[in-house]
């Protein structure tokens, strides 16, 4: 089983997102790439004779022998998707085209049950983000708590913890002010104190005030 690649690329399909990658050994690989990694390598610039790195999804059945490759920039994102395909009717290729927001914004709309944000994603009604929700409520919330490195959006504070950081970082990426970010988090932390080192169950806390608001 393929589980990463690191080849060259050899050419894109804009009308089907799908990259072709030719390893060392000169195996050429159809990969397709959901919306979110086919945005980067073009925020990145990548083109045709760029090396790249897949973490690779493999999917193959019995009804379906032709193999199917969902290539992923980072664990994150293919840890998410792994998970996206335990909602009953979601296969790797609906899954796939449902990437289009970043895995934390998704992650977090199915912990404070967001329908009008899953009921955006291409492929998914009202039924199937209701099933996502039933599904993986609970079970994804490191992936709405886990910031990408890059992001500088948490302010330097006198008095805070991991977990207070993260979650306004968190609410802050979801396009909350800052403000408004940090009083959700210490109204949270008022009322759970002992939430302040752990940010996946603070999370929870914070979505599910969000949700009777």
């Amino acid at each position: 089983m393929i589980s990463y690649l690191k080849g060259t690329v050899r050419g894109f399909s804009d009308g089907d997102g799908k990259i072709v990658l030719i390893t060392r050994g000169g195996v050429g690989y159809d990969v397709t790439l959901p919306a979110i990694v086919w945005k980067s390598f073009k925020d990145s610039a990548v083109q045709d004779g760029d090396e790249v790195e897949l973490e690779i999804y493999y999917h193959v059945t019995d009804r379906q022998p032709r193999p199917v490759l969902v290539g992923f920039r980072t664990r994150l994102e293919k840890g998410f998707f792994q998970q996206l395909m335990e909602v009953e009717g979601i296969g790797p290729t609906r899954a796939a085209s449902a990437l289009v927001f970043p895995v934390q914004q998704i992650a977090a709309a199915i912990e404070r049950e967001d329908l009008t944000l899953l009921r955006r994603l291409p492929g998914v009604g009202d039924r199937a983000a209701q099933k996502m929700i039933a599904t993986l409520r609970g079970k994804v919330t490191r992936w709405a708590v886990e910031m990408p490195e890059s992001d500088g959006a948490v302010p330097a504070m006198a008095e805070t913890s991991p977990g207070r950081e993260e979650a306004i970082g968190v609410l802050v990426s979801l396009g909350h002010k800052a403000a408004e970010a940090r009083a959700s988090v210490d109204e949270a932390l008022a009322r759970r104190p002992d939430l302040a080192d752990n940010p996946a169950e603070l999370m929870r806390e914070i979505f599910r005030s969000l949700a009777k608001a």
